[in-house]
């Protein structure tokens, strides 16, 4: 187990400020020598229901012979833990791994604690996620919205260009789709200058870890039910994470929406996909709780395999398609060859329910992100002043890099500034002094790939100490977090069936790390403990 020197991490203790002496240290594993932590109350926890909980920072010295049996002792339990519940990625070094069930397993990575997140902040997060749904299908409803706000980044971005051609098709050919169905995750981080909790992106396309991010909040249950008087933690103050259940129960709804008894829900999924045991969780939630069967085929195998009746069925391998739902499809890897392309429109122009739809997947754009939060954009989709004041207030800064004042200021400043591509998934922004070498680059070419990126306000949240574990070793960090939140939404025509919040997901990552993906191995999964 290894663990590096750090200033200071958040721990808590069980009782009140002025009687956490006997709680003043805590011990970590060094392979050469054992460190302590000493213990200062910061603040109070503002909990509805009254447990005594202290936050408590701990400041490292050294100081030789003290028991480090503790933080080894979790570790085990929890690498054991995991094995026995299901929280398993296939291996990258096992190629057979990606493709076959049961082969080449490893525990996910994971914070052997969770992280703390005042209660309100989550309360927050929550309550926009069934504005963010509605928000996603009224902005699908608006074609022509959609095709000029992406118009300029169609020019110079063949994926973008290749989507909106699809869509463009759906429109001219009057394509209705009756029954929509959106599983969303909107990602925020709480800025540490000024407390507020800032949305990074909205996700409509393959949102992950609905299935394994529930496991990770049982396995905190677990360890501080075991541990807790040990650490001063109580697990009343883990929130339940209900999303894979409720992910599971929306398709189903959809399913019974298109009412087909014989037909099967579609899993588009990647050929390599070491994350399958999240998508597991998810397909075997549904044929357990709600007797709905799924097949998973990659594009590839859709296009050879798949097939629009006269009606408008879709049949893959001979199975009635009821909905489709995609865990592939967001990245031009997904698309190798025009066979590929080929698969998708074919879903597009079936009567199957597509989760997403091509309209709601061009929503979760970077652009049409930036296009939302320009003043009385808004105000077109939604009519709740409330409703408008709640997202506003989660916007971080973002611009399009037509406006030259803020260009030459993140040319000036790239710190303050994320540049982000029309990309899904982790390793594709742009940070630091690149903001500023690609920025100057565009400028001076006076190119048109200019409208392939926005600007994102940068977000510095408050780091605090993690026990981030990855291949069975323990690495004690600085750590930084981020917060998801699921939403499920579902109706048919003018009938809304389902408007809900579906759980969480948080990944925590090394401060000194950009990206924050877990499949891409930037971040681990964690969970959340209330204050």
């Amino acid at each position: 187990m290894m663990a590096t020197d750090c200033a200071t991490s958040v721990f808590f203790c069980s009782r009140p400020a002025q009687n956490f002496s006997s709680f003043s240290t805590l011990l970590f594993l060094s392979r050469s020598h054992h460190r302590t932590r000493t213990a200062s109350v910061v603040g109070a926890l503002k909990n509805k229901k009254n447990t005594g909980l202290t936050p408590i920072t701990m400041e490292i010295g050294v100081c030789e012979g003290l028991k480090d049996d503790l933080v080894r002792e979790m570790v085990d339990d929890a690498l054991i833990w995991t094995s026995l519940h299901g929280l398993v990625v296939g291996d990258k070094n096992d190629k057979r791994s990606g493709e076959v069930p049961g082969v080449g397993l490893v525990h996910a990575p994971f914070s052997l604690l969770p992280m703390s997140l005042p209660r309100t902040h989550f309360i927050q997060a929550c309550e926009l996620s069934t504005i963010f749904n509605d928000l996603v299908d009224r902005v699908s409803l608006d074609g022509e919205f959609l095709q000029e706000s992406l118009s300029r980044t169609k020019k110079v971005d063949p994926f973008t260009s290749r989507l909106l051609d699809i869509h463009r098709k759906m429109m001219e050919s009057d394509k209705k789709e009756d029954i929509r169905l959106g599983l969303h995750r909107s990602d925020y981080m709480l800025d540490g200058a000024t407390n507020l909790l800032y949305q990074i992106e909205l996700n409509t396309i393959a949102s992950s870890f609905s299935g394994l991010s529930c496991i990770v909040g049982e396995l905190h249950r677990n360890l501080i039910n075991h541990y807790g008087k040990n650490l001063g933690l109580d697990s009343r103050n883990l929130p339940l994470n209900p999303s894979i259940s409720r992910y599971a129960e929306a398709l189903s709804k959809a399913w019974n929406e298109y009412n087909d008894p014989s037909s099967v829900v579609l899993v588009v999924v990647q050929p390599l996909e070491r994350n399958m045991y999240d998508q597991h969780w998810l397909c075997a939630t549904l044929r357990e709780k709600h007797n709905v069967r799924t097949i998973r085929k990659t594009l590839t195998e859709i296009e050879s395999e798949g097939v629009v009746l006269p009606d408008g069925t879709l049949q893959v391998c001979g199975k009635n398609v009821s909905v489709v739902y995609f865990r592939a499809g967001y990245s031009p890897d997904d698309y190798p060859s025009e066979a590929e392309w080929r698969a998708r429109y074919l879903l597009e122009q079936s009567s199957a329910v597509k989760c997403p739809s091509i309209s709601y997947h061009l929503v979760g754009t970077k652009k049409i992100q930036q296009e939302l939060a320009k003043p009385n954009v808004l105000e077109r989709f939604v009519e709740n002043k409330h409703a408008i004041e709640k997202l506003r207030k989660s916007f971080a800064g973002l611009w399009s890099l037509d406006n030259m004042d803020t260009v030459n200021d993140a040319i000036e400043k790239p710190e303050f500034y994320v540049l982000k591509p029309q990309r899904e998934g982790g390793g594709n922004n742009i940070y630091g002094d690149d903001v500023r070498d690609t920025l100057m680059r565009l400028k001076n070419e006076r190119s048109e790939e200019i409208s392939a990126y926005i600007l994102m306000q940068r977000i510095f949240p408050k780091e605090s100490r993690a026990y981030l574990v990855r291949d069975g070793i323990c690495r004690s960090n600085n750590a930084v977090s981020e917060l998801g939140i699921f939403g499920a939404y579902l109706r048919n025509k003018d009938k809304v069936i389902v408007n809900d919040q579906c759980g969480y997901l948080v990944r925590t990552k090394a401060s000194s790390s950009n990206e924050g993906g877990v499949a891409s191995g930037y971040a681990v999964l964690d969970s959340i403990y209330l204050t």
